[in-house]
């Protein structure tokens, strides 16, 4: 394992085509647990796409097969490693406009740090996604953890603390059990990382059995601020962010407490009902506080 943070700081990304088509967006929809028509019926009158759905793109690019998740290692210049040794820190999706209901986005990628984080790397990459007139339709910024990559004597980073919850019991609260298929389901989104569907490489890495994707958790999450924030219209989530601080089981019961801190901005937890433990932390949702024109 070796690590060039100036070579990964430096390398330009080309211009990437990403697509997509409603049946995309009904299995995206399913795949984080929801049963609304809005989302999982293309004749409902008000069928939308869940805007947290950009956050595959960046894994599926315009194929509509399955992507071999070794190839995701490309997105990493500089650096090499096992990507069997990649988690999920954290992730941020912002919304400029709506999804199209399918159709051609074009992707460009950007490292925007490596640190040190002395028993793996910590890596900073944005992804920002445009239509063909070259209007922004969002970004997503990603920070991943890759273990064993540490130690290379680089900038350690910012040591970015938890946010506080309120000392009140939340304002709203959405709860939502996971099936034990869930994580088969969702990665025919594009995350075919096998630590979600193999029992034997799951143990290798540490786990008794295959966890559920953080990005599924995600997923859940952003329904229940839709829900209980935003009238359930995804054109009035502006930005959703989150750190994921303990891996899910499918099967587990998610529940999601959310606290509101203005007009157009909540905290939120995200817990497994079972054990209490906290799974996303750090959560921060910005939302319209009226539908925008589309």
């Amino acid at each position: 394992m070796s690590v060039d943070v100036k070579k990964a700081l430096s390398h330009e990304f080309p211009a990437v085509k990403v697509s997509y088509n409603r049946r995309d967006l009904i299995l995206y929809a399913l795949g984080v647990g929801s049963s609304d028509l809005r989302f999982i019926y293309e004749d409902d009158t008000d069928f939308a796409a869940l805007p947290t759905y950009l956050v595959v793109l960046g894994f599926k690019g315009n194929s509509f097969d399955i992507v071999p998740f070794s190839s995701l290692a490309d997105s990493f210049p500089g650096m090499e490693f096992d990507p069997s040794q990649i988690l999920h820190g954290e992730e941020k999706v912002e919304l400029f406009h709506p999804l199209p209901l399918q159709g051609d986005l074009f992707s460009k990628k950007k490292i925007l740090a490596v640190y040190d984080k002395g028993k793996g790397a910590v890596v900073i990459s944005e992804n920002v996604f445009s239509n063909s007139a070259g209007v922004k339709i969002g970004r997503v910024q990603t920070s991943t953890f890759i273990r064993g990559l540490g130690g290379f004597g680089g900038d350690r980073g910012p040591n970015n603390e938890p946010i506080p919850i309120p000392k009140r019991a939340p304002d709203a609260v959405h709860e939502d059990k996971t099936d034990e298929k869930q994580a088969a389901l969702y990665r025919l989104s594009g995350d075919y990382n096998p630590l979600h569907i193999d029992p034997t490489l799951a143990q290798m890495v540490g786990f008794k059995k295959p966890i559920l994707h953080g990005l599924c958790s995600f997923g859940f999450a952003s329904r229940a601020v839709l829900l209980k924030c935003a009238d359930n219209e995804p054109q009035r989530l502006k930005s959703f962010e989150g750190r994921f601080s303990s891996p899910v089981i499918p099967g587990d019961v998610l529940v999601t407490e959310i606290w509101k801190l203005s007009p157009t901005q909540v905290l939120f937890q995200t817990k497994v009902k079972q054990s209490g433990r906290v799974v996303i932390s750090n959560g921060i949702a910005e939302v319209h506080s009226a539908s925008p024109k589309l």
